[in-house]
């Protein structure tokens, strides 16, 4: 009789389990793996944004002093560097969810389906009126008040 701790108990003529030994960093030898790993890893800079979001409600709400030493923190080269390397990674985040979009959602009028590649022009469209509207808000936001 055959007794492993990694195999569960066998009697002499029974067939053994083939249990394949996989690196664990088996995803970085192809590009396909690689990059589903990486827009995997992009939610963490999502988080980051929505936890920044929270912390600085939170300090407008503790009032001015405490918003003050917000938007001080928010200056140093440390608060910029996590800045400008989210925003890439959100970016990237972004392009490829609208890229997977019509993949998650099928979208059918009566028994015609709508292609693909128009659910993510859309998407995309969408996302560029919402972001030029937002830059003409704050440059014209002065005149507005």
């Amino acid at each position: 009789m055959f007794k492993s701790s990694r195999f569960p108990i066998y009697y002499k003529g029974h067939p053994r389990m083939f249990i394949k030994d996989k690196p664990i960093f088996r995803w970085a030898k192809k590009w396909v793996h690689a990059r589903f790993i990486l827009r995997e890893l992009t939610s963490v800079p999502v988080a980051f944004y929505a936890i920044l979001l929270i912390v600085q409600i939170r300090a407008i709400n503790l009032g001015p002093e405490a918003y003050a030493n917000f938007t001080d923190w928010l200056k140093t080269p440390l608060a910029l560097t996590l800045h400008m390397v989210s925003f890439l990674f959100v970016i990237y985040h972004s392009i490829t969810w609208f890229n997977l979009a019509p993949k998650a959602m099928v979208i059918r009028v009566g028994k015609i389906r709508i292609p693909g590649l128009l659910i993510a022009g859309l998407n995309f469209a969408v996302w560029v009126v919402f972001s030029v509207a937002i830059v003409w808000l704050f440059l014209n936001l002065d005149n507005l008040m």
